[in-house]
């Protein structure tokens, strides 16, 4: 699916210094797209990585390996998890 050629339906409106669109204009005739495709192409790349960096978390081989060895440990409720579980069996129906 190519975002830039379905059906548009909203819209976003841009106020920006002369040199600035200047720019603008001369990046996207570079790559032969309107400066409307190019905005667009260019804003979703980056939204993604935006995105990308905040919804993915990497670890190096001791942070990863210290993750999967505290999933690995059995789980240990303190007291305060007991009791809202037990409220929680007390006040809840399951079906």
């Amino acid at each position: 699916m190519n975002i830039i050629t379905d059906t548009k339906q909203d819209r976003i409106n841009l106020r920006l210094r002369h040199d600035v669109k200047k720019t603008l204009e001369r990046a996207a005739g570079f790559e032969g797209k309107t400066i409307s495709s190019f905005i667009l192409s260019s804003a979703l790349v980056q939204a993604e990585k935006t995105i990308s960096e905040h919804e993915i978390i990497r670890l190096n081989s001791h942070d990863s390996e210290a993750f999967f060895d505290a999933l690995a440990q059995p789980i240990q409720f303190n007291d305060k998890l007991l009791r809202a579980l037990t409220i929680h069996s007390q006040s809840v129906e399951s079906k």
